[in-house]
């Protein structure tokens, strides 16, 4: 609840002009057979052609301006609810955009991906059926009672009774229907879950004959979701019937009790039909609203989900004195590291322990190690992808944890392990980092990412279409296109984690050496496996189990470090150095 209202709160003045609307609806459908209770009241002696006919233009017009004011609050809802929607999910995606690794493997992409498209549809609905159907209910409610007392006294506590009877029923039914909700929400995230792993991975599904099995676990899935809906919709069932007895039993009783008071004159034709009508129309309008009732524990508990991300309190976000620039310093290192350790939340012991680092403007720093050492744990690092445990990881001087992410990553130019496309074109991804870069630029940083001949080669060249995650390029295409768009950014700092390892030995040297004179005024750190990549940068760091083993030029390392020289030795073997 503390969702909806805190979304709907910029739309207040709207929302009161829809209660507005609505409230000219309910007061004109109790107009209606109000007026009908006076012309049958005086009996066909009494009715006049004349008096009928002016009955008919009020009804009429109550009708018409009944209708107008129903239509524009429905347009007017739709409008609202709709622009709440949309606020929700846009916070949703700034927070997302805000939480670490660490913070997604708490709550799992798959959920979040449920709580941005499913829940925030679940509360949109409500919300839309709940002003429509649920705001009107207590002023009908009031106003039919007080028309009914009115009329009957007698009557007038049926209807109470009647009213006070339903919600003590619906009230229960929700109370123990809203856990088989939060069961379900949970059941919606694991086939989810499911379903994603099936989908990005149905390649290896397949190569392995996992098929059957997954099928499997998809219908234990489903069946696990149908069994509790199921389970939630018979409880709702029942209060459906019993709305239609407690209606009917309210109709009996007023026909019971009111049959003598007719003879005798104390009631009129038109009375009993005026109390019928204003008892149906109460317990109608309860009947829509408990339509919506049953979405009630259901979009509470998505609401709390969603609640529940964007009051999480990432694990990385900026210091309140957090600064966009720092100021320049001539004669420091672009990117520092001072005995710096890092642990991963709920490890036992140190991914990285003890680097010490300097990458000065115009040099090359490698960084070698085996699978596993925690060479890409070194990169996060620097993105502030993960937070440093102990020490200072510093740039230009400043160290991260004092600048904005904003800043910092725009400060590198950062192509990961894994290189990763988005849809659209090809310059729309060159473009990620400078909208404002030409094409001649564009082609300029293909030409030195040993991309341009192909993108050339496609019909559409910088404008050729890019499917999600690039899957539409091979792995050295992609590979490829990611360092242009690193390079497009113009970056004081260059972090190429593992960027070359899809290229053939033939374009990887092709591009180190075109680098060489593109990023000759910043501090580049190469991160890789293969010896040849790093063999001429001006110092390597060599890694092994999180600890630095060694550091120098690739002479100095095979004179003084063993685990370099196993290395070299173990690709030499494979004829991988060149």
């Amino acid at each position: 609840m503390r969702l909806i209202l805190h979304f709907l709160k910029p739309y207040r003045l709207k929302f009161l002009l829809i209660c507005l609307l609505l409230s000219v609806d309910v007061v004109g459908t109790l107009a209606i057979p109000t007026v009908a209770a006076r012309v049958l009241n005086l009996g066909t002696a009494h009715a006049s052609f004349s008096l009928l006919v002016e009955a008919g233009l009020q009804m009429s017009l109550v009708a018409l301006v009944t209708g107008v004011a129903t239509t524009a609050a429905a347009a007017l809802c739709a409008e609202l609810c709709t622009s709440v929607g949309r606020d929700i999910r846009c916070a949703l995606y700034a927070k997302s955009m805000r939480l670490s690794v660490y913070d997604f493997r708490h709550f799992g992409v798959a959920s979040v991906t449920t709580r941005t498209s499913s829940d925030v549809t679940t509360v949109q609905t409500l919300l839309t059926q709940a002003i429509l159907m649920v705001v009107p209910v207590p002023l009908m409610a009031v106003a039919a009672l007080v028309m009914t007392f009115s009329v009957d006294v007698t009557a007038g506590w049926f209807l109470v009774a009647s009213i006070a009877v339903l919600m003590v029923v619906v009230g229960a039914i929700l109370r123990s229907v809203s856990p088989l909700f939060t069961r379900l929400q949970k059941q919606l995230d694991a086939m989810t879950q499911v379903l994603l792993e099936n989908l990005s991975g149905v390649r290896v599904v397949r190569a392995f004959n996992r098929q059957r099995h997954e099928n499997g676990r998809l219908d234990a899935s489903f069946a696990a979701y149908a069994e509790t809906a199921i389970k939630a919709n018979k409880l709702f069932t029942n209060v459906d019937g019993f709305q239609y007895v407690v209606m009917n039993v309210f109709v009996i009783a007023v026909y019971w009790t009111s049959g003598a008071r007719i003879a005798v004159g104390e009631l009129g034709i038109g009375d009993i039909t005026a109390l019928v009508e204003y008892a149906i129309m109460v317990l109608m309008y309860i009947l829509m609203a408990q339509f919506v009732f049953i979405m009630v524990p259901r979009a509470l508990e998505c609401a709390s989900r969603i609640q529940e991300v964007l009051d999480y309190a990432p694990e990385i976000d900026d210091l309140p004195d957090a600064v966009d620039r720092p100021s320049p310093e001539e004669g420091v290192p672009t990117l520092r590291f001072s005995r710096v350790r890092f642990r991963y939340q709920d490890a036992q012991e140190d991914a990285l322990t003890g680097i010490d680092l300097e990458c000065w403007p115009g040099t090359t720093t490698a960084i070698i190690g085996g699978t596993g050492s925690g060479k890409s744990t070194i990169a996060s690092l620097i993105m502030r992808f993960n937070e440093v445990t102990q020490g200072s990881l510093e740039l230009d001087s400043v160290d991260v944890r004092h600048l904005t992410q904003r800043a910092l990553r725009g400060r590198i130019g950062y192509v990961q392990q894994k290189a990763w496309l988005a849809s659209g074109t090809i310059a729309e991804n060159l473009r990620w980092e400078r909208a404002d870069a030409t094409d001649d630029e564009l082609w300029h940083a293909l030409e030195v990412a040993q991309a341009a001949d192909f993108v050339r080669g496609l019909p559409e060249g910088l404008d050729a279409p890019v499917a999600q995650g690039g899957s539409n390029f091979s792995g050295g295409q992609r590979q490829r296109l990611a360092i242009a768009r690193a390079l497009v950014a113009r970056s004081e700092l260059y972090v190429f984690d593992d960027s070359f390892s899809a290229l053939d030995f033939k374009t990887d040297a092709a591009l180190r050496a075109a680098l060489a004179g593109e990023t000759a005024e910043a501090a580049v750190l190469i991160i890789a496996q293969r010896v040849s990549t790093i063999r001429h940068a001006d110092q390597i760091l060599v890694i092994d189990e999180g600890r630095p083993v060694g550091l120098g030029t690739h002479d100095e390392l095979m004179a003084a470090c063993p685990v370099y020289r196993e290395i070299v030795a173990s690709q030499t073997k494979q004829g991988v150095l060149s």
